[in-house]
């Protein structure tokens, strides 16, 4: 019996590329990963690094690293990856090569329900609360501008779904400079920083409020691959093919703002990661979803490692330096939009 489902010596090239490319960026990321915790504005030679790493080295150069690198190049990994993922679901469920949950104004929702929390609570009694309360943010606002772009015989427009998210992050984005103004000097000091997108993980324990999210959302948009390019295909071909469209377009939407919402509570307003990450995966590993997710991980990761490794050196707020880098490929992206 002949086995229809053997994959073409064009598919197995494809796979094996595919394979190349994803082992080079997860072998770069470990090297960024190792260039940053040298990075900073007192610097470790290799070998005293090394030697810090060992276990041997002073209490000093175990504060600079144990205590403030490596939690917030850990948190550059896990935010970087988890918006970029969220980007990438975004980008499949919409079929919009525009769509970014800074764009559709997840981000602006989860952020409000962060600082309306900040401005009545003190933050060291609500580290671990922030994902939950960004999620309820963020899911609120998806649903508000979901419903808005609906319409009764003619379903989502991803055009009406772009410039609807934009304009309720911009309602949102006035609402949080409303309520700054009304913050004691500590909070709001506190809230401008966040807001610039400057990363709060130089304490473990904002990583270990992230990381959960991350080890469980991650896996089952992983195992989601599928879906997402079924549901690239289009409503009528993805409904012939079986799948239950309104079903897991709610599952990955939940997943993609719970992925963007728990990096927002920890890493603030931090723009462009979920926009630049999938389509710079897409040009290096192409479509198929079983290969862009991780890469998109990694190019995220990638970015903002990067990003706040040079914040680091020139003491500016990660988010920043983001935008300067994101900024000029998101105007590139409109030019070339149809």
């Amino acid at each position: 019996m002949v086995n229809h489902h053997l994959a073409t010596p064009a598919e197995l090239a494809r796979k094996r590329r595919a394979f190349r490319i994803l082992a080079l960026m997860g072998g770069l990321v470990v090297a960024v990963f190792i260039i940053s915790m040298n990075t900073g504005t007192l610097r470790l030679s290799p070998s005293e690094m090394l030697q810090t790493l060992l276990g041997s080295g002073t209490d000093q150069q175990e504060l600079i690293l144990y205590q403030f690198r490596l939690p917030r190049i850990v948190m550059s990994v896990l935010i970087g990856a988890g918006f970029a993922v969220s980007g990438c679901i975004l980008q499949g469920v919409t079929r919009n090569a525009l769509a970014d949950p800074g764009i559709l104004g997840i981000n602006a929702g989860a952020g409000l329900i962060v600082i309306l929390y900040i401005s009545v609570m003190p933050l060291d009694n609500s580290i671990f609360l922030l994902p939950f309360l960004s999620l309820l943010g963020a899911g609120a606002t998806a649903a508000l501008i979901y419903s808005l772009s609906y319409r009764r015989h003619h379903g989502i427009s991803t055009i009406r779904l772009l410039l609807v998210g934009i304009a309720v992050s911009a309602g949102i984005a006035a609402a949080m400079i409303v309520l700054t103004l009304k913050l004691n000097p500590d909070q709001f000091k506190f809230v401008q920083v966040w807001m610039a997108g400057s990363l709060l993980g130089t304490d473990w324990r904002f990583v270990t409020a992230l990381l959960p999210w991350i080890i469980v959302l991650l896996p089952f948009v992983f195992y989601k691959s599928r879906v997402l390019d079924v549901l690239n295909l289009g409503d009528q071909t993805a409904a012939g093919l079986g799948a239950a469209l309104n079903r897991e377009r709610l599952y990955l939407y939940a997943a993609a703002i719970g992925l963007a919402g728990s990096c927002v509570a920890v890493g603030g307003g931090i723009a462009f990661v979920g926009l630049i990450g999938p389509h710079l995966a897409r040009r290096l590993v192409g479509p198929n979803h079983a290969y862009l997710l991780p890469a998109s991980a990694m190019t995220g990761a990638l970015l903002l490692i990067v990003s706040d490794s040079l914040a680091r050196m020139y003491e500016v707020p990660t988010g920043i330096i983001v935008a300067i880098l994101g900024a000029p490929y998101f105007l590139y992206l409109l030019t070339r939009a149809r």
